[in-house]
This record gives C-alpha cells, sequence and structure tokens, in this order.
C-alpha cells in the first residue's frame, strides 16, 4: 500500500527503542527532514548513546522542530514519540501552520526490540530501559487513533512519498483503458550547460536528436534576445531563436519546428513572414509560426526598441494574423492594416506547406477573440478548468488549443523525489518546486494529459527542467500513440 503525503508535512514516529524507526525514516526521507534524537545526543554530547545529555538533546529537539514547522518544512520527528503531551504540542504547530501530521505506529513485537537492542554493537539500551519504554508504548498505540492526526499508519504498510505529485489516478486508468491520441512538443528556454558555448551546437543537436527518439512532434523554442526573469539570469547563455530554428531544421527529419512565441514587436513583420517561409522550405515543410503580443519591456529597452501601449500591440498582432497569410499566398498584392502597410507581399520561394500553421500564444480574452477569427492555433496556459474557459471562448472556427507548462517527470516516486532534492533552488520549499514544475511520475503525467486532452487540447509543449529526462517522457508520449 502506498500513502501519499502533501508537503509539507509534519510525521511523528512513535514506538519504543529498537523497533526499526530510524532505519524507516532513513529509507524514505532525505536527511535534512529528520530530526534525531539520537543525533541531536551526539550533538550536546559525548555521543548518540550519551544518556547523560538526554535532557538537553530534547530541549534541543523541541527548538528546532518548532522552527522548522514554523518555516513549513517537511519535519520528521524520529525519537520515541512516548510522551503525549510533545506529541500533543508538536501536532498543534502543525495545525498553526497549516501542515497535514501523521503519526507512523511502530508496533514491533516486544521480544523482537529486545533481539534487536542485545545484537547492537551501539547504542544499545539499558534493559530496565527498554522495558519501561515497551510499557510506556503500550499506553502511546491506544492513544494514537484519538489525538487528531490526518492518519496513523503502520510502517510495513505504508509507502510514504512527502512531496507534492500531480495525481490523476482516475484519468491515467482511462487512458489505458480507452486510449486517445495527443501531439508533444519539447520547448527549449534554456541553453545552459557546462560545455559552455564552444559545446552548444552539440548539445543543441544531442536534444533534438533525443527529443524525436523518444517520439516528441515538435521542438519550439522561446522568442527572446536574452534570459527572462522567470527562468534565469539575463546574462546566461541565450540563442537567437529563428537561427536556432534553422539549425534544428538540419538536425532533424520529423518534428515540426517553431517558436513559442514571437514577439510582435521584435520583427518587421514581412519580415517575419520570410524567415517562416524559409524555414518551411528548409525543413522540408515542418515550420510553425507562433506569434504573441510580446511582454518584455526590459529586453525592447535593452535592445533599443520601442514598446508600444498595449492597445497598439494587439493592433500591431492583428495586423500580422491577417497578414502572414497573404505573405505565404502567391503573388504580389499589397496589404493594408491598421497600423501596416506592406504595397508589396512577394514571397518567394513560398512555404511547402499549403498552409502554414499559425500559432497565437496567450490566454487573454483580447487574444483569445484574435486567434478564434484568424489563427490555426492557440497557445494557453494553467490547469484544467482555465483550458475549459479558454475553449469557450474560441467560437464555432476549428482553433486548435495547445497548451504549454513545466514538466517534471520521474520514474517513480523514489526518482522523483531525488529530482526535486536535486533541481530545487536554494531556499525553496520541495513541495512549492515540485507544484511550480507539475512534478510528477510517468503515470501522473499521463493522468494530468489525459485530463487536458478532455478539456479539448491537441497539443502539450512541455518545458523540461532537467533534459536528461526526455528518455523517461518518452514512457508518457508512448501512452497518448493510438
Amino acid at each position: 500500500m502506498e500513502h501519499r503525503l502533501p508537503s509539507p508535512c509534519v510525521v511523528i514516529l512513535a514506538g519504543p527503542g529498537a523497533s526499526g524507526k530510524s532505519t524507516w525514516a532513513a529509507e524514505r526521507f532525505a536527511a535534512d527532514l529528520i530530526v534525531s534524537s539520537d543525533r541531536l545526543r551526539a550533538l550536546v554530547g559525548a555521543g548518540e548513546d550519551d544518556i547523560a545529555a538526554s535532557a538537553d538533546a530534547f530541549a534541543l529537539l523541541d527548538v528546532v522542530v518548532r522552527q522548522r514547522i514554523g518555516r513549513r518544512l517537511t519535519t520528521v520527528i524520529d525519537t520515541l514519540g512516548l510522551d503525549a503531551e510533545r506529541r500533543r504540542r508538536w501536532l498543534e504547530l502543525a495545525r498553526d501552520a497549516g501542515m497535514a501530521c501523521v503519526a507512523v505506529a511502530f508496533d514491533t513485537p516486544a521480544e523482537e526490540c529486545r533481539r534487536r537492542n542485545r545484537e547492537r554493537a551501539e547504542k544499545r539500551i539499558p534493559a530496565d530501559a527498554l522495558t519501561s519504554q515497551l510499557r510506556s508504548w503500550a499506553v502511546a498505540k491506544k492513544e494514537l487513533p484519538g489525538e487528531g492526526y490526518d492518519d496513523v499508519l503502520e510502517p510495513t504498510a505504508a509507502r510514504v512519498v512527502p512531496t507534492v505529485f500531480v495525481e490523476s489516478t482516475a484519468a491515467q486508468a482511462r487512458q489505458s483503458e480507452a486510449p486517445v491520441g495527443l501531439r508533444f512538443g519539447l520547448q527549449l528556454s534554456s541553453y545552459t550547460h557546462p560545455a559552455g558555448r564552444a559545446g552548444m551546437a552539440e548539445w543543441v543537436r544531442q536534444v533534438a536528436e533525443r527529443a524525436e527518439a523518444a517520439g516528441f512532434d515538435a521542438i519550439y523554442v522561446m522568442d527572446h534576445f536574452r534570459q527572462i526573469p522567470q527562468v534565469g539570469r539575463a546574462w546566461e547563455d541565450f540563442l537567437e531563436s529563428w537561427t536556432t530554428l534553422g539549425y534544428l531544421a538540419a538536425c532533424t527529419t520529423r518534428v515540426r519546428l517553431g517558436t513559442l512565441v514571437s514577439g510582435i514587436t521584435y520583427r518587421n513583420v514581412a519580415h517575419l513572414g520570410k524567415i517562416a517561409a524559409t524555414l518551411d522550405v528548409l525543413s522540408g515543410g515542418r515550420a510553425v509560426c507562433g506569434v504573441g503580443l510580446a511582454w518584455f519591456e526590459a529586453e525592447h529597452k535593452a535592445y533599443g526598441w520601442p514598446f508600444p501601449p498595449v492597445g497598439e500591440r494587439y493592433a500591431l498582432l492583428e495586423d500580422a494574423l491577417r497578414l502572414l497569410p497573404v505573405l505565404w499566398g502567391p503573388g504580389n498584392k499589397p496589404f493594408h492594416g491598421k497600423l501596416l502597410d506592406v504595397p508589396d507581399t512577394t514571397c518567394y520561394p513560398r512555404p511547402l506547406q499549403e498552409h502554414l500553421p499559425l500559432l497565437v500564444g496567450g490566454s487573454g480574452p483580447r487574444t483569445l477573440r484574435l486567434a478564434a477569427r484568424y489563427a490555426d492555433a492557440v497557445n494557453v496556459f494553467g490547469d484544467v478548468a482555465a483550458v475549459r474557459k479558454a475553449a469557450t471562448r474560441l467560437g464555432d472556427r476549428p482553433v486548435e488549443l495547445t497548451h504549454l507548462s513545466t514538466t517534471l517527470v520521474g520514474k517513480d516516486h523514489e526518482d522523483l523525489d531525488q529530482l526535486i532534492r536535486t533541481l530545487r533552488p536554494r531556499n525553496v520549499n520541495p513541495a512549492k518546486y515540485a507544484e511550480s514544475v507539475n512534478a510528477g511520475t510517468t503515470d501522473d503525467q499521463i493522468g494530468r494529459f489525459r485530463e487536458l486532452s478532455e478539456a479539448g487540447v491537441a497539443e502539450v509543449m512541455i518545458s523540461l527542467p532537467d533534459l536528461d529526462t526526455i528518455d523517461t517522457v518518452a514512457d508518457v508520449i508512448s501512452a497518448f500513440r493510438v
């Protein structure tokens, strides 16, 4: 049986000495989550078996537990847990912090505890002290169920995973029983890697080849000129988007290639149309032209571009959505829009695709109205409810819904826990980080993407916090190949 806990949470271990508490905790939790009375006894005394230091160790344990819970950090309290008053205080601290609190009851038979204790080379408990603990445990195990915990678990019947995971078990089962198809795109949002700029071309090529092998249908790149604050620092290595797509066209054979999305203020729109048409020809008809309102004012200022008011940018976006198909079509008829005036729309060679897809990025009402009128697809963010709300604003014209999210995928819960511990920024609570990257196992993600598909999404674009997980994502993608 697996028991999942939210993170942060408080886990109180309760049981006599030699009942297996420390071993159980070490197998399931990172060491920095465990507050151990034995380790604190070594800190304030001559060692973990320095009984004379017990009072100081327990006083320090109470301070550490109070501070950790006050900061809403997952806290595993590894001590006897036989003192009802202490347990009550820990539970109250958890409730005051709005945290889940469970007790794990180690009801190991008395003779087994005595046998383990006799075989210990270190930290052997005096026989009379262990007998006293066993008596106290007989009382405590009856009290635990009525003390108000979220649950009282048996260690042999529980596998505790103290992290927030995406959890869509029912949807995962639906996908297994009645599979639906879904396209997958990989978004590249960062280019920092140990080899630096000298090894960047080879690294990008390897990522693209692995993405194709994993089954991704498309590769998208952000259209920025320096890293955005949501991802990293301005001075981190960051490749220009359309140049990168041209390189990817030579590195791949199957995946579609596009921007997610090109800021409409960054280029002359007619020039953007020429760039996209060229990519389509050189990639064998695999280009996708993503466009959006442009939001990064600091980037505009840094590069000396004007940053028009939002109304003007919406007018420019509408002109672009009307102009680009004209550029990609036959002839050279002029275009006159609200802001754009293009006397000659000659663009040869024309795209290989009879209709080069136009994708609009954004979930705002005005953006959705423009997408509903002019675009082939619209890319939105958010949960299933947000996707359904966006779908209601697209009207009757066929417009595909696509969805972008940061996604961390682990092979199983242990793998996912390790990824979260490794990748989370310093001073960021593991739970908050897990939530921010939609952390989940392959089964969890299959369920999440099934729910998005049921809400109307035709393609999910995912940004991976760790590109080494591409091969794991392959198992998710394969579940949607019908």
